[in-house]
């Protein structure tokens, strides 16, 4: 993988250098010809515009001397850019176009081009080929009895040789520029890829489930970003398979203690019922203690049921809450007068104090007595026979409260927080006993919070329990 980074990267550069360094040539090259062309015709058209060269040539075309007009064009050869080497002017034949004098000796005459076609039809030719080895101008002069060609012919000699040394500088460039190109790829790519590296190392180990290695890097750039980004993701993923972790443990606990406390009251009923259905010569008080405990039995498994499904109701946003003016102060009176005997029965010293002047409150009556009930009755099942019980209430501000205390069994401080939880049990064997599921405060506390409040619980183990929950009297905002 590095290998391959790398790679693409100084190849990419490479390539990058070699296109830049082409194009550069082509336009150089063809920059150098085009400027010679128009170099060439500008300087042509210059010096033949010029009224003295014209009338001296015509002069020396009208005495039939092409000697004299030879060495008329050698007087401004310098203008001309006469070198007789790569530029030359000839003395053409009007009619034929023979050779008759130039800068150099033709023996065998001249070439006959387009433009000198051009010029013995009488016109000027001055047309530039740019794909020809050659740029040539010819221009036609009347004489006295003869008609004469100007021709002026480049080979573009110089034109070659200079873009010869232009390739040369450019061959010269191209390689010192790939010498550095290599060495700044290598570096550009060792930082570029460095933190990668690091980052695909990380994101191994996080799929592995280790999210112990965490990748640094402070730089603000887009990698800087991308690695804090990452760390993050890696703390946030963490959490969930925590979470994750704990519901699965959370869900297997639950249809562990669900399915037990359910085959527990299947079984007895099962058991009693087939008792019945076979001995029909069973007294009838035996036969009214069994169906006793047969409709207990079935009570139990309602209650888990419908613990169950408010849950379910809850989780679907499908519980509906019916928000009413009702007495506070009554309520929690109710609670405490329908459990009362139950708490005699356990030779509690059950009590209740209420603040005079509790308003009226704004909720939902069934619900709240619901969630003053599990307190109540948490209470006395996890306190000791003999043991002591109080019922608080009273008005602070815009909130009503309700506590329960106790001095039962208490929760050790580590599980105070967990209790809220669902599925959660401190003590799954007393709970067993007691008919608990874990769900009892878990759903007290949905139903306070729907109603804009809150649940408090303080413990001690050992030394007993204090839950208190406070309700607004307006209700909640979107009641």
């Amino acid at each position: 993988m590095n290998r391959s980074l790398y790679t693409k990267l100084v190849l990419i550069i490479l390539f990058l250098i070699i296109v830049l360094m082409l194009v550069a040539g082509v336009f150089l090259t063809r920059g150098v010809r085009s400027f010679y062309l128009n170099d060439f015709y500008d300087n042509m058209s210059e010096v033949f515009a010029d009224n003295e060269v014209a009338v001296a040539l015509r002069e020396a075309a009208a005495d039939d001397s092409p000697a004299y007009m030879s060495e008329i064009l050698g007087v401004y050869a310098g203008r001309l850019g006469i070198d007789r080497g790569t530029r030359n002017y000839h003395i053409l034949d009007g009619a034929t176009g023979d050779w008759l004098a130039g800068s150099v000796t033709m023996e065998n005459g001249v070439e006959i081009t387009p433009n000198i076609v051009t010029a013995l039809g009488g016109e000027s030719g001055d047309a530039s080929d740019p794909n020809a080895d050659y740029m040539d101008l010819a221009l036609p002069v009347e004489g006295g009895d003869s008609d004469y060609i100007i021709y002026i012919i480049d080979n573009r000699e110089t034109m070659r040789s200079l873009n010869d040394q232009l390739l040369l500088i450019i061959v010269e460039a191209l390689a010192v520029g790939l010498v550095i190109s290599v060495f700044l790829s290598l570096l550009l790519a060792k930082t570029m890829i460095a933190p990668i590296q690091e980052l695909t190392h990380a994101a191994e180990k996080v799929a592995s489930g280790d999210f112990t290695d965490k990748v640094a890097n402070t730089s603000k750039d887009e990698i800087g970003v991308l690695t804090r980004t990452f760390n993050d993701m890696a703390v946030q993923l963490e959490d969930t398979l925590d979470d994750l972790k704990r519901s699965e443990q959370m869900r297997r606990e639950f249809v562990a203690n669900v399915s037990h406390e359910l085959r527990t009251p299947i079984t007895g009923v099962k058991s009693y019922a087939e008792t019945l259905a076979h001995d029909p010569d069973i007294p009838p008080e035996t036969r009214e203690k069994f169906l006793n405990v047969i409709l207990n039995e079935s009570d139990r498994m309602t209650k888990i049921v419908q613990d169950l499904l408010t849950l379910s109701r809850f989780d679907a946003g499908s519980f509906e809450f019916s928000f009413d003016e009702f007495s506070f102060e009554t309520s929690v009176r109710d609670v405490y007068n329908a459990v009362r005997m139950e708490a005699q029965a356990h030779h509690h010293e059950f009590t209740a104090e209420i603040e005079p002047g509790i308003p009226r409150i704004r909720g939902d009556k069934a619900r709240v007595e619901q969630v003053l009930m599990n307190m109540a009755s948490n209470a006395i099942k996890y306190t000791k026979d003999g043991g002591r019980i109080s019922i608080k209430a009273g008005v602070r501000g815009g909130e009503v409260w309700c506590s329960v205390k106790d001095n039962g069994i208490g929760i050790p401080k580590e599980d105070v927080q967990k209790v809220f939880d669902r599925f959660y049990r401190v003590d799954k064997a007393r709970s067993r006993e007691s008919g608990g599921t874990g769900l009892g405060l878990s759903i007290a506390q949905e139903i306070v919070v729907r109603h804009g409040g809150r649940i408090d619980l303080k413990s001690r183990l050992g030394s007993g329990t204090t839950i208190t929950v406070w309700l607004p009297v307006e209700g909640p905002s979107d009641a």
